[in-house]
């Protein structure tokens, strides 16, 4: 399976990484929305995680995009936004797609994977 982690923390991302690799999966990381779009572009993927707080053009916008253009790649959708009508919100606009939202709390987060 091969996987597109965009995220634009480094520690999160290496995390989420390694995590992926362990699990046997290839991964290709990208640190912005415009990087991501073009390996979208270019390559065929079995996944897309995705950062949706992006700085620059924010990951919905590139997810929106992508949908627009039929492409139906399925999305794992991170955030730490963590007020229910955010992710309310979110959700509505866009079926079909996954939202894990990680906090600040380790301990309670590490009980997600």
């Amino acid at each position: 399976m091969r996987i597109l982690l965009v995220v634009d923390d480094l520690i999160l991302g290496d995390g989420i990484a390694t995590g992926l690799r362990q699990a046997g999966c290839a991964v290709n990381g990208s640190r912005n929305t415009e990087a991501a779009a073009l390996a979208l572009e270019t390559e065929q993927y079995s996944a897309v995680v995705l950062d949706i707080g992006l700085a620059g053009r924010l990951g919905l916008q590139l997810l929106d995009e992508r949908r627009r253009q039929s492409d139906r790649t399925p999305v794992l959708r991170l955030t730490a936004r963590d007020m229910v009508r955010d992710r309310v919100l979110g959700l509505n606009a866009r079926e079909g797609i996954r939202l894990a939202v990680l906090s600040c709390d380790l301990r309670r987060d590490a009980g997600l994977v």
